[in-house]
């Protein structure tokens, strides 16, 4: 190339860190060996990502190539811009220079017009004439340290993470910025926090999230062979990008991704977005409402469900820690009106008590659940705790319930088994939720068994048309009429 054509291809490069990977940029492929990198669709849009945002947060498959791409990033962002700082932090001093081996081997291999002179280059290290360097280290090094671009890779899996990025964000909180990456590991660390307090915008970081499927070589069959070879769980955290508990859940990893499957935004919010309603109320449809109280203190919260009886869905949930006793009751009162008089099922445990009596006594409501002995509500104790879980486990797993609510599979991917064997929620987690819906999976079949109109799965068919069949109500050769009455008993 003459001079002109060098000045603009140059350029070129300087303005578009894609262009200058996908041109001149070569990695080593394990089987094809010294290959130049080609930037798959996903990972350009990473690339127009670290650009577009002063702070990136990215929830990424394995081997995606996303730590390749971050050093040819790096790269390309010390050789057109001068006097910047570049820190890379891994989780310990082998993967930190394994970084540094990549950038320095693209840097290697660029052409001669192409790239700065070398100044400095050591394991942890390489600057070149423009002032700028790139220094990767194991976290907790450097604190103090003027960054100007900040690379954190694998951030769910450094130890005491908190501790380094309240150390190191002073140093780039002036004007620098930070792309901060990692596969999925549990959520009791402070990548997982940052990223979900994103996704409520309570932070700056722009989240990226890429899944295996935009890998143009991954297949169906690559998916499945991998996934049996790995293990459900680590299928759903390192390829899914979901994040599950850190201890075992009790929910097993295949039924937790049928229920994410079934998860839906779908929804609209009522009584100040404290409910979320999926369904209205159906004609001829029986619904329950299974509810848990709580004084609304910290992370206890007053939850109830609306589950329809005809199919198992659950229609409507609702979920707070700011509201008191007697609204509550006031509120499962008109939603139990709402959705056609329907079964209220409280449990009967300290609270729940004076839960059941506001219902009862002061809003006269009287379609309540109760057990054997004629009492209302369910009382949760240690007899039955594990069983109307275990009830809870196997509705889920045949899909006789299914949940609308990202927010209530959020909360069973952090419902574990403990190491001493206790089912309960992980630290610094919530179960009310859970233990509400674990009581509607129980009450739901007592209701259905002891329905006079059988009840099964799938739409509901109104009654006396001639299709009855499996779903719906099935009840013979009754008459329209007939039919019609006798649900109103009933109900």
């Amino acid at each position: 190339m003459n001079p002109d054509e060098l000045k603009s291809e140059i350029q070129k490069c300087r303005e578009d860190a894609a262009y200058f990977i996908n041109n001149y940029v070569y990695i080593t492929h394990p089987v094809r060996g010294r290959v130049k990198f080609q930037l798959y669709r996903f990972q350009e849009r990473i690339v127009n990502e670290f650009g577009a945002h002063r702070f990136n947060l990215m929830r990424k498959f394995r081997q995606a190539g996303a730590t390749t791409i971050c050093a040819a990033y790096a790269l390309w962002y010390i050789i057109f811009h001068e006097d910047k700082n570049v820190m890379v932090v891994s989780i310990g001093d082998r993967e930190s220079r394994d970084f540094l081996d990549r950038a320095v081997s693209m840097y290697d291999d660029l052409p001669a017009w192409l790239k700065p002179a070398e100044v400095e280059r050591n394991k942890h290290v390489i600057k070149l004439s423009t002032g700028s360097k790139i220094k990767s280290q194991p976290a907790g090094a450097g604190r103090g340290e003027s960054v100007s671009f900040l690379i954190v890779d694998e951030a769910a899996f450094i130890d005491k993470m908190t501790e380094f990025w309240m150390a190191i964000y002073p140093t780039i909180s002036t004007g620098g910025s930070a792309f901060i990456l990692s596969t999925v590991n549990g959520m009791a660390n402070l990548y997982y926090e940052l990223y979900h307090d994103a996704e409520l915008g309570k932070n700056n970081f722009h989240t990226i999230s890429i899944h295996w499927r935009e890998h143009p070589e991954y297949t169906e069959e690559w998916a499945e062979e991998t996934r049996s070879n790995v293990g459900e769980r680590a299928w759903l955290q390192e390829y899914e990008g979901e994040f599950l508990g850190t201890g075992e859940t009790f929910i097993d990893g295949g039924t937790l991704q049928k229920v994410k499957v079934q998860t839906s935004e779908d929804f609209y919010k009522k009584h100040y977005n404290m409910m979320r309603v999926w369904e209205e109320p159906q004609p001829y449809h029986t619904y329950l409402i299974a509810a848990d109280s709580s004084f609304g203190r910290d992370r206890d919260y007053s939850a109830f469900h609306v589950i329809n009886l005809y199919n198992g869905t659950q229609v409507a949930e609702f979920y707070s820690n700011r509201i008191g006793l007697n609204d509550f009751a006031k509120v499962i009162a008109e939603e139990g009106l709402r959705y056609n008089m329907a079964y209220v099922c409280p449990e009967r445990n300290g609270l729940g008590l004076a839960l059941i009596e506001q219902l009862f006594e002061f809003h006269e409501y009287e379609n309540m659940w109760t057990d054997q002995k004629g009492e209302m509500g369910y009382l949760v104790n240690n007899k039955n705790r594990d069983q109307i879980l275990n009830n809870l486990q196997e509705n889920l797993k045949t899909s006789k319930i299914k949940v609308n609510s990202e927010r209530s599979f959020k909360e069973l991917t952090t419902f574990i088994i403990s190491k001493t064997g206790k089912i309960q929620a992980e630290d610094g987690f919530a179960d009310d939720l859970v233990m509400s819906m674990a009581i509607g999976a129980t009450v739901m079949g007592d209701i259905v068994s002891k329905s006079p109109i059988s009840i099964t799965k799938g739409e509901m068919t109104e009654p006396g048309t001639k299709d009855l069949g499996s779903a719906g109500f099935s009840r013979g050769t009754y008459n329209k009429d007939q039919e019609l009455e006798d649900y109103r008993k009933w109900i």
